[in-house]
């Protein structure tokens, strides 16, 4: 695809005029309470139509999980139904006898439903993923991985739970927004291991440089756990934080060049929030190691701090471009969105089995993709949904490994404790980055991305920020980051009108209860 130059529109003068809200304290949770500052037009260029790139970034499933038989679902009585159009391409999926029990696991793939929505958490540690992987035999994921019990929801399973996948009768707007937009069946995690190295590797392409904690959280200097960020004030446990001068993010880039942006979670401005999941599970909004910029003290606002203003959601300021969700929509109803946004559900909308579910991660997914094709910015916007992990889900795909490691402690893909066999392929030296990692989905919905389309062109986490990098020409992050060598998005879109079905401007309004489109 060629790349062609475009000037941002400064979106946020005209906005500014007529924004008036009162200012708010650290306390205060509510983004209405912000008051009006002076706005902060954007001059940068962008290489595409995308002038606003918004990603939502979801917990813990891997891909064979949400789509192991696209396009064809069971449709039982009492489930909304998904009947693909003829024209659907095949993924990489679970068909034949990977269904069966010519399966290399010792459970076969099954189907969970709507009823089974709520389900228990997997192990997937670094290490443990490596395990199930097997040197790429991908059949030890009962037992390596696999959790079950009677205080959870196994339905009987135990371990073999970790073989369960939905199909389109429960994630049923995943599948549609398949339809009528782009897909991936080809991208995987930049490397092993849990949420904190997923989300890091999102925004830097690099998981060293980190504060020791413990060799089984960050081995050699390298996050392979879930520690949280140190002085983060919504705190619990082990933390960490960037030690190597040389470790960037995006946000540091996107700030070099004067480009809007922000990390919006739930929950962000208030540590104690809680909300209850449709399985009846009670959990905080705000998981501190789902945080990213919290690492780097360049773009930490540790104290949580409130913006001043809506004019100041996305530019320098107090909250350092870290926010609550509600910052979010006070900024698209203002229309000022920043020019990149990474958006994060409160925990039990997030998708991440043991306390939220399929149905409560699609609630939030449709509620916030038709809002944002009201939006009158739709038109230049790309939303990409991804994950941050696999959770442990069993998926058959082996992923290329472009980067080895040799650490015996912790790299178990191959027989002897390492991840690949040789030393000439660790990246800087750097042990504990063995990538790349499971299966994720990863979905591109936009009016201009390429309709009912599969991608089968390797990616990864790091290709979002190579996406970004590439489309506001900021650069490479450096120091052996990933996305020096990650895969391009830009096959899921098309820029020139082929491959778009219906229209620049089309849009996909869905039930957030059903996943089935709306009726008029």
């Amino acid at each position: 695809m060629t790349r062609t130059r475009h000037r941002l529109a400064p979106t946020l003068a005209a906005a500014a005029a007529t924004v008036m809200i009162a200012a708010s304290s650290v306390a205060s949770a509510a983004a209405s309470e912000h008051h009006d500052t002076p706005s902060h037009p954007s001059t940068a260029a962008t290489t595409t139509p995308i002038t606003h790139l918004v990603v939502i970034y979801q917990e813990n499933v891997s891909f064979d999980h949400y789509f192991a038989t696209y396009p064809t679902a069971a449709n039982p009585a009492g489930e909304p139904r998904f009947t693909a159009a003829a024209s659907t391409p095949s993924v990489n999926g679970l068909t034949g006898a990977l269904l069966g029990a010519s399966n290399p696991n010792s459970v076969a793939p099954f189907r969970l439903g709507r009823a089974q929505a709520q389900t228990c958490d997997q192990d997937h540690s670094y290490t443990g993923e490596q395990k199930a992987f097997d040197s790429g035999l991908m059949d030890r994921f009962v037992e390596t991985v696999g959790r079950g019990s009677a205080t959870c929801a196994d339905y009987g399973k135990g371990p073999g739970l970790v073989m369960g996948y939905y199909d389109g009768n429960t994630v049923t707007a995943m599948w549609n927004y398949a339809q009528h937009f782009a897909m991936s069946d080809n991208s995987y995690g930049t490397t092993f291991g849990p949420s904190a190295p997923g989300a890091l590797n999102l925004i830097s392409g690099q998981t060293h440089g980190f504060a020791q904690t413990s060799p089984a959280v960050t081995a050699n200097g390298t996050v392979i756990g879930d520690p949280q960020p140190a002085g983060d004030v919504c705190d619990s446990r082990d933390v960490t934080t960037s030690t190597d001068p040389k470790n960037r993010n995006v946000g540091d880039l996107l700030n070099a060049k004067k480009v809007s942006w922000g990390w919006f979670q739930g929950g962000f401005a208030d540590c104690s929030a809680k909300h209850t999941d449709t399985g009846g599970v009670t959990s905080t909004d705000y998981i501190a190691h789902h945080e990213p910029f919290q690492y780097f003290s360049s773009t930490a606002n540790l104290n949580h701090t409130r913006p001043a203003s809506v004019a100041e959601i996305g530019h320098a300021g107090p909250a350092n471009h870290q926010y609550d969700l509600t910052d979010f929509w006070a900024a698209v109803d203002a229309k000022s969105m920043p020019a990149v946004s990474f958006l994060k559900a409160s925990a039990y909308q997030d998708g991440h089995a043991g306390y939220s579910t399929p149905l409560d991660e699609q609630t939030f997914l449709v509620d916030t993709i038709n809002r944002l094709q009201k939006s009158p910015d739709w038109k230049s916007t790309a939303v990409v949904i991804s994950y941050d992990d696999s959770d442990g889900w069993y998926d058959h795909q082996m992923s290329p490994i472009v980067n080895q490691s040799t650490d015996p402690a912790h790299d178990a893909l191959m027989a002897g404790g390492t991840c690949g066999t040789g030393t000439d392929h660790v990246a800087g030296g750097y042990l504990d980055r063995c990538g790349y990692g499971p299966r994720l989905p990863l979905l591109v919905i936009s009016p201009y991305a390429k309709a009912n389309f599969v991608d089968h062109s390797v990616t990864d986490q790091s290709s979002i920020l190579r996406f970004i990098e590439d489309n506001w020409t900021t650069g490479r992050i450096g120091n052996f980051s990933f996305d020096a060598k990650a895969g391009s998005l830009d096959t899921m879109f098309s820029f020139s009108g082929e491959s778009r079905s219906d229209g620049h401007a089309r849009t996909l309004i869905l039930s957030p209860t059903t996943g089935q489109p709306a009726k008029a």
